[in-house]
């Protein structure tokens, strides 16, 4: 015999068919449209560039090294998995504060395939974007901090977004949508221990969520079924993988701006958690700049819990381990008063060891308890001579507080798809930013 208590959870709309709703409620205009392009071509810049790294060849090698038709529901998928995992290696994707997630790495490449096989116009494949932008951060939202120390939220609360734009692109109503995002959230995974050796395992994080949202969405347009109460059900994903979270976040705040909208984009090719602090180190390297090493007598970070337990590395001994360091990023910062993707090599680790090794790191308030709803640092140097030299950053260059301008995000996605091979990036990007007016979305150079 059912309970009662069953009844009236059935009689409730589930946590994710009030996300579907809101998402396919809410209104977009132009200028929403224009910036989802924007974040798009961040994106896409982040796929192309990322071609050119050990872990892009060998995403190329298993894709065979040749096109992948979207022509078929499974070679959609694998699309999205390529240009997923592609787009999360170099480190420069955007990031959602809030939930910890970057959306663009999953939810863009998981629209771009669906919209190729659909023939979705530029405004439709945008409006996508929008809505898997929206449900994936809504759901890291809620998840909580002892999740994000274990599982790595874009993998976990990234399957719901790319399901979410895939179903709208294939004109799923809101029941085939729900089944969508309840068979792509039991598809969640994503465990931190590859930052233990630097393993490549986060590149395969961001193409698997991409994938599972696709094969979802897919599979609900045939009927088939997935369980509505994935969210906040006995068995479901709160319950299993979030033991702080609170699903009542999921839909707060519900008349704000899009979530996209409040997606920082990444000046530095560094994990973001390092970039306040990069921020502040950039701007005392101008001071510190015609002292020697030896006139430097302690180097302080003052940050937030997650940015000690993601990026405390005193010795990175890899190109991936220095993205992951505060100790690397804070001397190469101060040392050369730029970081770029040449900060990272084998040369730049060495050369900025000496200083990094003696950083100190120290989680203290405002940072602390700002954190997620602000991400920020401060740098402290102190000289030989006893001079203290400090800088402060509430929030990174980058953020919604302080964005990239237009201009210096398209100078940037050049940078980065020039990088990766691409000969006419400067065309690509006009024709991306011009997707709201566009019939069609250009062809990606993947194969280069």
């Amino acid at each position: 015999m059912t309970s009662p208590k069953a009844h009236a959870a059935d009689a409730a709309p589930s946590l994710t068919r009030r996300l579907v709703t809101h998402a396919r409620a809410k209104a977009s205009s132009g200028d929403d449209l224009a910036l989802a392009a924007l974040f798009v071509l961040d994106a896409v810049a982040n796929t192309l560039g990322g071609r050119n790294s050990e872990a892009g060849r060998l995403l190329l090698r298993w894709a065979g090294n040749g096109p992948l038709a979207p022509a078929s529901p499974a070679e959609t998928g694998a699309r999205a998995f390529l240009m997923g995992g592609l787009t999360h290696i170099l480190e420069t994707d955007d990031l959602h504060r809030a939930s910890v997630v970057h959306p663009g790495c999953v939810v863009v490449p998981a629209a771009w395939a669906m919209a190729l096989r659909t023939g979705a116009s530029g405004a439709e494949f945008l409006r996508a974007v929008l809505e898997g932008f929206e449900v994936t951060t809504r759901v890291g939202m809620g998840v909580g901090p002892a999740h994000y120390r274990i599982w790595h939220n874009t993998a976990t609360c990234g399957p719901y977004g790319s399901a979410m734009a895939a179903a709208t692109l294939l004109g799923l109503d809101e029941d085939q949508s729900v089944h969508a995002l309840g068979n792509a959230g039991s598809q969640s995974a994503g465990l931190w221990e590859f930052l233990e050796t630097g393993a490549m395992t986060k590149h395969l994080h961001a193409g698997h969520a991409a994938q599972a949202g696709v094969q979802a969405a897919d599979l609900a347009a045939l009927g088939f079924t997935g369980p509505p109460r994935i969210l906040e059900g006995d068995k479901g994903f709160f319950a299993a993988a979030c033991p702080d979270g609170n699903a009542e976040l999921v839909m707060s705040g519900p008349e704000g701006p899009w979530q996209l909208a409040l997606t920082s984009m990444k000046p530095w090719p560094s994990c973001r958690h390092t970039h306040p602090a990069i921020d502040a180190a950039l701007d005392l390297s101008a001071t510190l700049k015609h002292m020697s090493p030896d006139e430097i007598h302690a180097v302080k970070v003052e940050t937030y819990q997650a940015a000690e337990d993601v990026c405390d590395r005193a010795h990175a001994t890899s190109e991936y381990e220095a993205k992951f360091s505060l100790q690397h990023c804070v001397a190469t910062a101060l040392e050369n008063g730029e970081v770029t993707l040449a900060s990272f090599s084998d040369e730049a680790r060495v050369k900025a060891q000496r200083l990094a090794s003696g950083i100190e790191i120290a989680v203290v308030d405002p940072y602390a308890s700002a954190y997620p709803a602000d991400w920020g640092s401060a740098v402290e140097v102190t000289l030989t001579d006893g001079a203290v030299h400090r800088a402060e950053r509430s929030h990174a260059k980058g953020d919604p507080e302080a964005p990239l301008l237009p201009p210096d995000v398209v100078r940037k996605a050049v940078d980065l798809m020039e990088f990766g091979g691409v000969a006419s990036a400067e065309e690509l990007a006009e024709a991306i930013l011009a997707l709201p007016l566009s019939d069609r979305l250009p062809e990606l150079p993947i194969f280069g």
